[in-house]
């Protein structure tokens, strides 16, 4: 997840730290003696305008360059944020392949490209990292609109070799005048375990030609590593490249291994022996995620009030750490992402570095909800053997903690960056009569689309899907959650749940995963958006619900509702208006979850605000009777999946209005649905056919735009609903 500063998919995570810890949990000053400032000739770094300024330095020059671009990054991270942890270990690899090829003839892809942040310091953007002033002219990732060095737009995970094998491709197709020399695709940091990384490789190899697919083997995802292919990796490692089997071997691939991948001159030797290579070969390279970090004292010692600077003994400032090899299951240290002060070596924390102005503020909603759901899971699983959590390698960033991780045991399974398994595999579990959660990021669901509609939907598999950061955000135009209404509500026979609170989100997980045979439980698979941010503030500050302050009737429960969760559950008015919902909600019990709920009945003006809009309905029916005596009725739809008929009936007598709110794409989306409604079901009597206003999100990608902005962009805050409001009487 990102928000303006739109670095990493995380940036609008917060630690959750105390305010006494503020001072202690921050990495120690870099030394001004070499932290580069911007536009001062003395340094390096700021006579980089391009990669042939990289080509012009005299090798032992190369060390220098490394030192103060790690400087740079973590001065960076204190200051701004980011994917700092991956970008710390390409240091030397970045300014070896800069060194060696010549970008842009020469084609560089990083996969995922979060850790892009040196290539674009060395092709002329170094000042976005330097000066405080500047920090916004950069996406976190690469983005071809930003430079000709950047090949695309890349914020998901896997795809480098195949992009890579496109480019190579035509190069060989059209030959010299392509105007495309070595193609390099730079994976790792977790992303080789994605399916589609395999499949690039399958291709690679019976492609041939040049291509060379440099791997980034840091030992670590965005939190451990998991999969088979891990331990050969290891063995490789261990014995110099030399152990089989070996994985790129087997797919028919030429292979290297530079143990020393913090090493610039050992990186440009490699580089430079397979430079216009005439096959497909693999460049594995050995680094050390977060290096640069101070790796000499522990995080108790850092609570210490004082500490000393950190050294840079070595020619880069990479320090030794032991901080790697892990025995513990998730092969990583106990710092939780965003939770705790990143290192260098085996932490999850190192993936993403909040700025130093975050430390100590509240969860973010992915980690109060997040953190929420496993705690509501949690005393289930003595009595529930086939419950399972499942997260395609992002634990940390919702909530899943570390500790969480390992209580549940065998209960919590990362499939690593693997969100087409990860469904799939959840369905199996399903078939089985298991009871599988899978949590992670909207916009990372996408790559689950065809596992949602087949191997999910269609074989009615009771699977539970969280679904977090869905909706409007300010994040970069990869991590978007804008589209998820649409992708998610128009899957045959998944319910989408969309909680306006805690309480009627821990209800609708309960339903959702309520065990096998239970008579309250639904047919199929059951989608949760997350609450956001709207809806977390709104619970912290009740003024900004004013016409239920929060206070909603709690909801019948169920007997087959678990114990641990019924307190916590709630919801249904009991002025809610019973509806006609999809054939396969009729069985009671079900229907009950798929009603919508009147907050307040009004006239004239109906306004219903769906999930994170949900407030704004309030807030707008709050200021409709303040300044024009208009008293509107309030509707929470609590879900997206159906429409209830029974409702939009009701609102035909006295109301000249029906006000739909959503902070997602309104094309396609929910809104219209309500729009079509009453243009299919016209009578004949004209003033008992509402007007209907649909206010939502634009068809675009947006990058790294404030969500204030959006909205506004949008119509979607009090005063512009208001004044579309009135201006139709």
């Amino acid at each position: 997840m990102r928000n303006a500063s739109g670095n990493g998919f995380d940036s609008s995570d917060s630690f959750a730290v105390s305010g006494a810890a503020e001072g202690a949990a921050r990495l120690h000053d870099i030394p001004p003696s070499i932290t580069p400032s911007h536009g001062d000739d003395s340094h390096l770094l700021s006579r980089i305008a391009s990669p042939a300024d990289v080509k012009a330095l005299a090798p032992d020059e190369l060390a220098e360059l490394c030192r103060e671009i790690r400087a740079t990054l973590l001065a960076y991270g204190h200051q701004h944020g980011g994917h700092i942890g991956s970008n710390l270990g390409m240091v030397e690899a970045t300014v070896a392949l800069h060194r060696v090829f010549d970008s842009p003839r020469d084609r560089i892809v990083f996969d995922v490209s979060h850790q892009s942040y040196v290539h674009k310091m060395l092709t002329g953007r170094a000042g976005a990292y330097m000066d405080p002033n500047r920090f916004g002219e950069v996406t976190g990732f690469t983005n071809p609109d930003e430079s000709e060095h950047d090949q695309f737009v890349l914020g998901h995970t896997g795809t480098s070799i195949s992009l890579a094998c496109g480019l190579a491709k035509t190069r060989d197709m059209e030959g010299p005048g392509s105007g495309i020399g070595n193609v390099v695709a730079v994976i790792g940091d977790g992303s080789l375990s994605s399916g589609v990384a395999f499949e690039g490789l399958n291709n690679a190899a019976e492609q041939g030609g040049n291509l060379i697919i440099v791997f980034n083997d840091n030992e670590m995802s965005i939190a451990g590593d998991f999969g088979g292919m891990y331990g050969p990796l290891a063995r490789l490692r261990a014995s110099g490249g030399t152990a089989q089997p070996n994985l790129f071997n087997a797919f028919g691939l030429d292979y290297r291994y530079v143990e020393a991948g913090n090493d610039v001159s050992a990186l440009v030797a490699a580089f430079e022996e397979v430079r216009d290579i005439d096959h497909p070969v693999v460049v594995h390279i050995h680094t050390l995620k977060g290096a640069g970090y101070d790796g000499e004292e522990t995080h108790a010692d850092r609570q210490t009030a004082s500490a000393s600077p950190v050294s840079f003994d070595s020619p880069t400032g990479v320090h030794p750490t032991d901080n790697v090899n892990h025995s513990e299951p998730w092969h990583s240290d106990h710092c939780n992402l965003s939770d705790h002060e990143p290192h260098e070596g085996q932490c999850e924390a190192s993936h993403w570095q909040n700025p130093d102005a975050a430390i100590g503020k509240p969860d973010d909603p992915r980690k109060h909800y997040g953190k929420m759901a496993m705690a509501a899971l949690e005393p289930r699983f003595a009595a529930e053997p086939g419950l399972v959590v499942i997260s395609p390698a992002t634990p940390g960033s919702n909530g899943i903690t570390h500790e969480f991780r390992e209580r549940a045991g065998a209960h919590y399974v990362d499939t690593g960056i693997t969100e087409s398994h990860a469904v799939a595999y959840a369905a199996g579990i399903a078939r089985a009569c298991g009871t599988p959660v899978v949590a992670t990021t909207a916009s990372f669901f996408q790559r689950a689309y065809d596992q949602f509609f087949q191997e999910m939907s269609l074989n009615r598999s009771r699977v539970t899907v969280l679904d977090f950061l869905g909706g409007l955000s300010g994040s970069d135009n990869t991590h978007s959650g804008a589209y998820d209404v649409t992708m998610f509500s128009n899957i045959p026979g998944a319910t989408m749940l969309v909680p306006t609170s805690a309480r009627d989100y821990l209800a609708d997980l309960a339903w959702a995963t309520a065990p096998a045979g239970s008579a309250d439980a639904p047919a199929g698979p059951v989608v949760i958006r997350v609450p956001g941010e709207a809806i977390l503030t709104a619970e912290r500050d009740a003024t900004l619900l004013p016409v239920t302050g929060g206070q909603i009737a709690d909801r019948p429960q169920s007997t087959s509702l678990p114990a641990s969760v019924s307190s916590a559950s709630g919801g249904i008015s009991a002025a809610t208006v019973r509806g006609t919902v999809s054939v396969t909600a009729q069985r009671a019990g079900v229907r009950h979850m798929l009603d919508w709920r009147v907050n307040q009945t009004g006239s004239h003006v109906a306004i219903i605000g769906l999930g994170n809009a949900y407030p704004l309905a309030e807030q707008t029916a709050a200021a409709l009777s303040a300044d024009y005596g208009i008293t509107a009725t309030v509707i929470d739809p609590r879900q997206c999946t159906s429409l209830d008929s029974d409702v939009l009936e009701s609102l035909r007598d006295g109301h000249q209005q029906v006000i739909t709110l959503e902070d997602g794409q309104l094309e396609g989306g929910w809104g219209e649905k309500v729009t079509a409604y009453y243009a299919n079901h016209h009578v004949s009597d004209g003033s008992r056919n509402p007007h209907v206003l649909n206010f939502g999100a634009a068809k675009e990608f947006t990058d790294r735009v404030p969500l204030g902005e959006l909205n506004e962009r949008y119509g979607l805050t009090v005063e512009q609903v208001t004044e579309a409001i009135t201006r139709c009487f």
